[in-house]
């Protein structure tokens, strides 16, 4: 009888909310497009966190082909309300398409507020041919 009680107690634990799992912040980079001296990145961001994001910024890093850094920097994703999509496009000066082979998210600079979509790691893809990963 013990046991059982046990695994009816561990049961409740696992379906409480407290300990539910939230979906994480989806990123995709979904295009490249080579500009004048510069490559615009665009990015389909959907937020299944449950919560809604008032600012979420990224710290990313470009590798060329050959594995060193082409650039750093920081992707302000702006906005993510809860359950929905987004798309944001990003210029990166000094770069050709063509000269990217990954892309690292590195860090959050800023979440704001703090909470579910700012807990859970990012869900990354690729449409393009360039690795993501952090």
């Amino acid at each position: 009888m013990a046991v059982l009680s046990r695994l009816f107690a561990l049961a409740l634990l696992a379906a409480s909310p407290a300990t539910a799992q939230t979906d994480p912040v989806h990123l995709e980079l979904n295009a490249l497009h080579p500009r004048d001296g510069a490559c615009q990145m665009v990015f389909v961001a959907q937020n299944d966190s449950g919560a809604d994001l008032e600012r979420l910024v990224l710290e990313a890093v470009l590798f060329d082909p050959d594995g060193r850094v082409a650039a750093l920097t920081l992707l302000d994703m702006q906005d993510l309300p809860a359950g929905r999509m987004r798309v944001r496009s990003f210029e990166i000066a000094g770069l050709a398409c063509d000269q990217v082979s990954r892309l690292l998210i590195n860090g959050v600079s800023a979440c704001e507020p703090e909470g579910p979509g700012c807990a859970q790691p990012l869900a990354l893809e690729s449409r393009v041919p360039v690795e993501v990963l952090q």
